[in-house]
C-alpha cells in the first residue's frame, strides 16, 4: 500500500468518503445559518439570563457538541472493533434520520434533544472518515488526500449558507424556512449512503484483525488497477500490520502518552477558536449592528471561500511538515480575528471574514490528517475519537463563554478570545508535535 501510486481509483474512493463527510460538515456548520431563524421563530433567544441557559442559541450549539463529544469519546472505538466501512455507512444513516426529525420540533427542549442525538452520529462519522482516509493513502499523498477531502466537505458551507440566506428569512409552504435548511442535509445524507458500495474495507484494519487474506485481495486489485493506468510498481518488502486488538490504556503509555496529552491540549483550544467564528459569524455580525438579511448575505459571501483553503493546500501540504502547517494556520487565524475587530464597512467585514475562513480551513484539513497519523491501526479510531472529543467538550462550554463575552464585551471581545486560543494552539503543536512528513503510518506509530 505504501508503494502504490495515487490512481484514479484511489481518488474515487477518497471522493466517496468525502461525500459522506460533505453532509456531516453541512450539519456541523448548520447552527450558524439557522440560528437567526430559530430566534425569529421564537424557539430560541440570542442570549440567556444565566451562563448555562438552554433556551438560547448557545444551548442549541452546546447540545450538538455534547452529542459530538459522546460520539467521539464513547463510541470512537466501534470503528476499531467492527470496521471502517460498516461504521461509516451506519453513522451516516443515523445522522440523516435524527436531523430529519429535528426539523419538525417546536420547542427548545425537543430541538436540543434531537440536535444532541444527531451529534452522536456525526461524531462517530467524522472520526471514522479521518481514520479511513489515513489508512488508504500512501505517505506521499496523505496530506493532499485530506486537503482534497476537505475541499468536497467544505463545499457544504457555501451550500448551507446559500440555503440559509434564501430560506431562513422566509416562510415556505407554511413552515419556517430554517426547517427546510435542516431537511436538505438529511435527504442528501441518504443519497450519499447509496454510493457506499464502492468502498472496500481498510486493508490495514483487516490485517490487524487477522484477516490478512481479505486484505491482500483488496490490495492486489489496487495493484491491477495501477498497472492498467500504466504505473510501474517497485518491488517492496511488506512491513505488515501487527494483528491483535488494541487497548484504551495504550494511549496512556509511551510513546503515545505525550501525543495524547498534546492533542488534548490542542483540541481544547483549537475548537474554542475555530467554532467561535464558524458557529457564530451571523450572530456576531448582527451584534455589530448589521441586520439579519445582510448578515446572512455577508456570511454567504464569506462561506464561498471555505473550500479555497484546502484547495490551496493541495499546492504545499505534502511539501511542508504537517505540524508547521497547523501552527502557521493558527497564527493566521489569530491575526485575522484581531483585524476583524477593526472592520466596520462591508468590504472590511468580508475581507477579514474570508481571511479567517481560509486560515480556519487550512488548519482543519491539516489537523484532520495529523491526528490519525500519530497512533497505530489497532487503536487509531479510538485514540483519535478520544482526543478529538475534547474539542467537542471545549466547543460546548465555549459556546456559553462566547455568549457571555458577546453580552458584556460585544463582537470585538469574542475575536480577542479567538486570537488567544489560536496562539496557544500554535505553541502546543510547534513545540511538542512530532514530524510525520513522508513517513509510513507504521513507522510513525512506532
Amino acid at each position: 500500500m505504501e508503494a502504490l501510486p495515487a490512481t484514479r481509483g484511489f481518488w474515487r474512493r477518497i471522493t466517496v468518503l468525502s461525500l459522506g463527510g460533505f453532509f456531516e460538515f453541512y450539519d456541523l456548520f448548520l447552527a450558524a445559518y439557522v440560528a437567526p431563524g430559530l430566534v425569529k421563530s421564537g424557539i430560541l433567544t440570542t442570549t440567556t439570563p444565566g451562563l448555562f441557559g438552554t433556551t438560547g442559541v448557545a444551548g442549541f450549539v452546546a447540545a450538538f457538541f455534547l452529542g459530538l463529544f459522546v460520539g467521539t469519546a464513547l463510541f470512537g472505538f466501534i470503528a476499531d472493533r467492527f470496521g471502517r466501512r460498516v461504521i461509516f455507512t451506519g453513522s451516516l444513516l443515523w445522522y440523516a434520520a435524527a436531523s430529519f426529525v429535528m426539523a419538525f420540533q417546536q420547542d427548545a427542549f425537543s430541538l436540543n434533544l434531537w440536535r444532541f442525538i444527531c451529534g452522536i452520529g456525526i461524531g462517530v462519522e467524522l472520526v471514522t472518515i479521518d481514520t479511513y482516509i489515513a489508512e488508504l493513502a500512501p505517505p506521499s499523498v496523505r496530506g493532499r488526500a485530506f486537503a482534497y477531502a476537505n475541499i468536497i466537505q467544505f463545499l457544504a458551507i457555501p451550500v448551507v449558507a446559500l440555503l440559509g440566506w434564501l430560506l431562513v428569512p422566509r416562510t415556505v409552504l407554511g413552515l419556517d424556512g430554517w426547517r427546510f435548511v435542516v431537511i436538505a442535509g438529511s435527504v442528501g445524507a441518504v443519497l450519499a449512503w447509496y454510493v457506499r458500495g464502492r468502498l472496500p474495507e481498510s486493508p490495514r484494519w483487516l490485517a490487524s484483525h487477522g484477516r490478512r487474506q481479505e486484505a491482500e485481495v483488496i490490495v492486489e486489485a489496487w495493484e491491477v488497477e495501477a498497472r492498467l493506468e500504466g504505473a510501474q510498481l517497485p518491488e517492496t518488502s511488506s512491513q505488515g500490520t501487527e494483528p491483535g486488538r488494541g487497548s484504551f490504556l495504550e494511549i496512556w503509555k509511551p510513546p503515545y502518552l505525550s501525543r495524547t496529552v498534546m492533542l488534548i491540549a490542542f483540541n481544547l483550544f483549537q475548537a474554542a477558536g475555530y467554532y467561535g467564528f464558524a458557529s457564530w459569524v451571523p450572530t456576531l455580525l448582527i451584534a455589530s449592528g448589521i441586520e439579519v438579511t445582510k448578515s446572512l448575505g455577508y456570511t454567504f459571501i464569506i462561506a464561498i471561500a471555505a473550500p479555497i483553503g484546502p484547495a490551496l493546500g493541495l499546492l504545499f501540504t505534502d511539501r511542508v511538515e504537517r505540524k508547521w502547517v497547523i501552527s502557521g494556520a493558527a497564527l493566521a487565524i489569530a491575526a485575522s480575528g484581531l483585524a476583524f475587530t477593526q472592520a466596520h464597512g462591508m468590504w472590511g467585514v468580508i475581507v477579514c471574514g474570508v481571511a479567517l475562513t481560509l486560515a480556519n480551513n487550512t488548519l482543519s484539513f491539516a489537523y484532520h490528517g495529523y491526528q490519525p497519523e500519530l497512533f497505530p491501526t489497532r487503536i487509531r479510531a479510538q485514540a483519535v475519537g478520544f482526543v478529538y472529543s475534547f474539542s467537542r467538550l471545549s466547543t460546548m462550554f465555549s459556546a456559553f463563554v462566547i455568549a457571555a463575552i458577546l453580552k458584556d464585551f460585544g463582537a470585538p471581545g469574542v475575536f480577542v478570545f479567538i486570537a488567544g486560543c489560536m496562539g496557544v494552539v500554535a505553541a502546543v503543536i510547534g513545540i511538542f508535535g512530532p514530524k510525520t512528513k513522508d513517513l509510513p503510518l507504521e513507522k510513525i506509530s512506532r
